[in-house]
């Protein structure tokens, strides 16, 4: 692989031993052939910032802050989602989907690069396709077809420039190219492990479809051996609180106990001593109050333990709160949300378990709670967190 035309406009590659990358490996997981001359600058630079405005990405991996398979998947979704926004409203393809678009760099202002993978056989003929994320914003097509493959593209971005989607031009940018600083302990990249399933992935999609209750959550989301739920009782609760709670609930912590549902919702431990639900639900409602105070044509929910009051028992990362309305027995309390970013809305239908199960399946729950893209695959996004101590709500 030789990347001496790239060398010649950008300067040689640094003297540091770059990150190694078993080439084989990453075609075979991608199910595709690389442009020879990406693999060349690649292989001898390492992740790059060019013009100091372009990041190309190799594949390598850092804990925490790059995986090259999650960011191809993460920005393929992204840009996925975004192409609904505007017309046509019609998403391309984007691997690995057949001839689908494949993501190798980006911008400083979130626009993205691919290579259009259906234009040619041969990948050293692939254009470079840009998603223009301000086009977005401007409600016009973001894409753009550069039509010339990586190194014409990016010797055109020095030069004269590109023309972008909705006006404006990326380019011309200075010929420069030097590692990218937020990756200095970047290291090899491995294809990720293959999960081991605690239930056949058959019967996981058939209950995406079919069953209600506990029993079906379970398929799609298999229970931790021990549930952490804090080392009191529930009677000891329930006393607590001068009320018992709905049986639903009850069962779902037991068998759950406290964690996060695909890295959204939390469940706090209930029976943790000293810091109960109904501490948990105290300190929430008293940021409840002061904001009810503050502006009650906003929020207008009685709190708990108000006749009807509104009792939380878990939240969202966003700020949202999920809890009960008390009005009559605790088996007929509605559930609500006491949303973050949205104005009140009314009780929500149906049970705990009914509106996890919606959510999980990517079919409509709450307003606030996030949906999946009708190209999604809810299995990739079902999760669930156990905690495996009671140190902190």
């Amino acid at each position: 692989m030789d990347c001496s035309r790239f060398a010649d406009q950008f300067g040689p590659p640094p003297q540091s031993p770059p990150v190694p990358i078993d080439w084989a490996v990453v075609e075979s997981w991608l199910g595709l052939r690389l442009p020879a001359d990406y693999k060349a600058i690649a292989s001898a630079y390492e992740p790059l910032d060019i013009g100091e405005y372009i990041w190309l990405h190799v594949p390598c991996a850092q804990a925490e802050r790059f995986d090259y398979g999650t960011w191809i998947r993460q920005q393929h979704r992204w840009a996925r989602i975004s192409s609904r926004l505007v017309p046509p409203h019609e998403p391309p393809a984007f691997h690995p989907a057949a001839r689908g678009l494949l993501a190798w760099g980006e911008t400083r202002r979130s626009d993205l690069l691919f290579w259009n993978t259906a234009a040619s056989d041969n990948p050293d003929e692939w254009p470079v396709v840009t998603f223009h994320a301000d086009a977005v914003h401007a409600g016009v097509n973001p894409w753009r077809d550069f039509g010339t493959p990586l190194l014409d593209t990016l010797t055109a971005l020095v030069h004269t420039g590109l023309d972008l989607p909705g006006g404006g031009s990326l380019g011309p940018l200075p010929a420069s190219a030097r590692r990218t600083a937020f990756l200095p302990d970047a290291h090899a990249w491995a294809p990720p492990a293959p999960v081991p399933r605690l239930v056949p992935e058959q019967v996981q999609r058939e209950a995406l479809t079919a069953g209600s209750g506990l029993d079906t959550l379970r398929l799609l989301v298999p229970p931790p051996d021990t549930p952490c739920l804090g080392d009191g009782s529930w009677d000891d609760l329930f006393a607590e609180l001068g009320t018992s709670l709905p049986t639903e609930y009850v069962a779902l912590m037991d068998l759950y106990g406290a964690g996060i549902w695909s890295n959204w919702l939390t469940f706090p431990a209930p029976l943790r001593p000293g810091a109960t639900l109904a501490a948990y639900a105290r300190e929430r409602l008293g940021w409840y109050r002061d904001l009810r105070d503050q502006f009650p044509e906003y929020h207008p929910l009685p709190i708990w333990p108000e006749p009807g009051g509104f009792l939380p028992f878990a939240s969202s990362i966003d700020g949202d709160s999920l809890g009960w309305l008390t009005d009559g027995e605790p088996d007929r309390w509605p559930l609500i949300v006491e949303p973050r970013h949205h104005e009140q809305g009314p009780p929500l239908a149906g049970t705990l378990t009914d509106l996890l199960l919606s959510w999980l399946r990517g079919q409509p729950a709450a307003r606030e709670f996030p949906r999946l893209d009708p190209l999604d695959d809810p299995l990739e996004f079902i999760d669930f967190q156990p905690r495996t101590d009671t140190a902190y709500w």
